[in-house]
């Protein structure tokens, strides 16, 4: 665990407690909108850590409760169904901090708080959200922009994945590919995915290799616009963040999120990223990836992009992940 911000944060509550526990969706669907229940919990913890005196402003993104503390921090707090992604966030943070040609959110302290919650406290990061900024970036600096991810993707592949190993899955690819696999066809239909693209599925899966026992990397698993952080003046990358979700496995599972929300189906920016990465990605590989990926929801990704006449997995394939 990183260093304590004050000896304060140890010390026993002297209030109530604030945040229940939380177990289920339907807790969380009800704690987690109750702004005046959360900023309660949060500024608790604030004054535990020693900062009690600093304005809160809560974030109107993410799918935690994440606050910035005055001008330079930000506090996340994970529920108790959610404390595991909290713990991984805290120790991959502070695992990454300096080591990505991309900054990154220095740690300060995390750890539990009350009733299985836990929290991290981390430096904040300046910029824009780069999906926010996007229409008004000029094709040039997209250009060096995906550059930019594309060198800092590769950093974070070639760090030694084994000081997480204790924190970050799913440990037997293999398995995990196996579990997804399963699952993969009511995965889709759940979100609503036509029959005419779900009979697809299993011919698909099976015809494409996927290894299973890969080069372990460290991945983001959510490599997005969304995550990424730019300064308007010149268009540099300034932040990335968002680790909660990360995993240990293939490199090319996080060509998912670069295909889909980075460069979203223009070949032209995916070769200059895969350029700047070192090595390209299979399609196949990509979109076998894409039906497996944990957060699958192909309907919403169809109803973002463009895909082919054909309407075949294949032509999605090339449509979305064709350099």
């Amino acid at each position: 665990m990183s260093k304590t911000v004050c000896p304060a944060a140890t010390t026993r509550p002297t209030v109530a407690i604030m945040l229940p526990v939380v177990e289920t969706d339907e807790e969380w669907d009800a704690i987690v909108g109750d702004e005046k229940l959360m900023r309660a919990g949060a500024q608790d913890l604030c004054t535990r850590l020693g900062l009690g005196d600093a304005p809160l402003t809560r974030f109107p993104d993410g799918s935690q409760p994440v606050y910035a503390v005055g001008e330079d921090r930000v506090l996340k707090l994970f529920p108790t169904s959610a404390a595991r992604d909290g713990i991984a966030e805290g120790r991959v943070l502070s695992h990454l901090h300096g080591l990505l040609p991309v900054p990154t959110p220095g740690v300060d302290d995390f750890g539990p708080y009350e009733n299985g919650w836990q929290y991290v406290l981390m430096s904040r990061l300046r910029g824009e959200n780069l999906a926010r900024a996007w229409e008004r970036i000029p094709r040039p600096d997209r250009e060096r922009l995906v550059t930019e991810i594309g060198e800092a993707l590769a950093v974070l592949h070639s760090l030694d994945p084994a000081p997480l190993e204790d924190v970050l899955g799913p440990g037997d690819w293999g398995a995990f590919l196996d579990r997804q696999r399963a699952n993969a066809v009511a995965r889709q239909r759940g979100h609503g995915l036509p029959d005419s693209w779900l009979e697809q599925i299993p011919g698909f899966l099976a015809s494409v290799p996927l290894p299973r026992t890969p080069r372990r990397s460290l991945l983001h698993t959510e490599v997005m616009q969304q995550h990424f952080l730019v300064d308007p003046d010149g268009w540099r990358l300034t932040g990335l963040f968002d680790f909660e979700p990360a995993m240990i496995g293939d490199a090319a599972y996080d060509f998912v999120g670069v295909g889909l929300f980075v460069t979203r189906g223009d070949p032209h920016l995916l070769a200059r990223l895969t350029a700047a990465y070192g090595s390209g990605v299979d399609p196949s590989h990509a979109l076998a990836y894409t039906l497996l990926h944990v957060y699958s929801n192909l309907p919403w990704y169809l109803r973002e992009l463009e895909g082919p006449a054909e309407g075949t997995l294949s032509g999605l394939a090339r449509a979305w992940f064709g350099a």
